[in-house]
């Protein structure tokens, strides 16, 4: 049986206004993948388990009420339901979203999805035009398929950390936001999107599978081309960058900026605006491969320059002469900055416990279709019920499901179900 979109539709706007997107995602990876799906106008259903829901709802502190932020901050935009996949009952409701939807995403651990029946081959049998995506540690292929996997260890096996940190000879540093889990999430979408593409032309789906192992490879553009090329491994260099010089974080007399000097043009701005041009034609730093091979000299000296005068000095200065700059926030600062909110980076959305609540904004502008952040992220089973009364159960059966444990309403003893 299929619902009827039409509702659930018109509360949606954006590009993807219309596309069904059955959510199996949990924690991060595949919440970023799902949330952008929902930012950009998609009806995204997520299933989470029970007992206990998603596990980012144990993530705390910090809270909102009695909500935990960091679910909040990755679920907004799409409706929740809670199903056992464990009985016949949660089996049986989650057939019958399938059945209505585009696009199927999940991030269990490998396997997991077959042993439920709910594995691609499968699917593709009785439903050929959807898109099934699947993101984990390593991907379907190769040695390591098995092997869950965590941000940390992507960072760590990608060789992101051996280049991460102050000096070559420190210790591994993992970068600080979850680089892998996001970027998976994020080329998961750009799957996704290219999928239907290919669906709108010819009627199929297909599978449609990251990982965080590869996720994490993809921020090596730089540090992979020296190894390929020159066959050794980079190493941390703090701020700088391992091909280009200036191009690094310096300390003002009252605190911290970072300037993009790299190119002859910026080097030559930079010069002038630090009241120093005559470097211009110090033999050490004439072009880029001697600044990159003198890199160490060429730091002490701007230090020592940029040290004489405030960071709003040396930003004012730069800024006049073009030379790409800007001063090191702190998250407080970020979210604050008067271009941030100008691009509606940071907004509030209507929760429905909490009242308003501030989240980030959808960092892809369209001219035509703008996507909206339209709701808060939704309490535990907020809405089983609307859900499947949309998908044709009726309310005997939506009551026989609750007592078989096949689902959890938003209106029962939330507090017990999920201790």
């Amino acid at each position: 049986m299929q619902s009827d979109r039409s509702q659930s539709s018109s509360r949606r706007s954006g590009p993807l206004a219309g596309l069904r997107v059955v959510d199996l995602t949990h924690v991060m990876a595949g919440p970023t993948c799902t949330l952008m799906l929902a930012d950009m106008g998609a009806d995204v259903i997520k299933i989470e388990k029970s007992p206990n829901g998603d596990d980012t709802r144990h993530s705390v502190p910090p809270k909102i009420g009695d909500e935990a932020a960091s679910f909040l901050m990755m679920n907004r935009n799409k409706r929740g339901i809670v199903l056992d996949l464990k009985t016949e009952g949660g089996k049986q409701v989650l057939r019958r979203l399938i059945a209505d939807a585009d696009v199927l995403v999940e991030n269990f651990a490998p396997g997991a999805m077959e042993r439920l029946g709910f594995g691609y081959e499968a699917l593709h049998q009785q439903f050929p035009a959807l898109i099934y995506c699947s993101l984990s540690g390593f991907g379907r292929t190769g040695p390591y398929k098995n092997r869950r996997g965590f941000d940390l260890v992507a960072q760590a096996m990608s060789g992101i950390m051996s280049f991460t940190g102050e000096r070559p000879d420190g210790p591994p540093v993992k970068c600080g936001p979850p680089l892998s889990d996001i970027t998976a999430g994020l080329l998961a979408s750009m799957g996704i999107l290219a999928a239907y593409a290919h669906r709108l032309k010819t009627g199929k789906g297909q599978w449609v599978e990251t990982s965080l192992y590869e996720a994490a490879l993809v921020q090596t553009y730089w540090q992979s081309t020296i190894a390929l090329a020159a066959g050794t491994a980079p190493r941390a260099m703090g701020s700088a960058h391992p091909l280009n010089a200036p191009y690094q974080a310096f300390e003002a007399s009252d605190g911290w900026l970072v300037v993009g000097g790299a190119n002859k043009k910026h080097w030559l701005l930079m010069l002038e605006a630090l009241g120093a041009s005559e470097l211009a034609a110090d033999p050490r730093f004439v072009n880029g491969a001697d600044r990159m091979a003198n890199l160490k000299e060429l730091e002490a000296v701007l230090s020592e320059r940029f040290r004489t005068r405030s960071r709003a000095h040396w930003l004012a200065a730069l800024d006049e002469k073009g030379v790409p700059c800007g001063p090191v926030h702190d998250m407080l600062e970020a979210l604050s900055d008067p271009q941030t909110l100008a691009r509606e980076m940071v907004v509030e959305v209507e929760h429905s416990t909490l009242g308003p609540v501030k989240t980030i904004g959808l960092p892809v502008k369209f001219s035509e279709t703008p996507g909206k952040v339209l709701s808060g992220a939704p309490v535990y089973g907020e809405h089983t019920s609307e859900v499947l009364a949309e998908y044709g159960f009726d309310q005997k059966q939506i009551e026989a499901l609750e007592k078989e444990g096949a689902i959890v309403l938003a209106s029962g003893r939330r507090e017990e179900r999920v201790a």
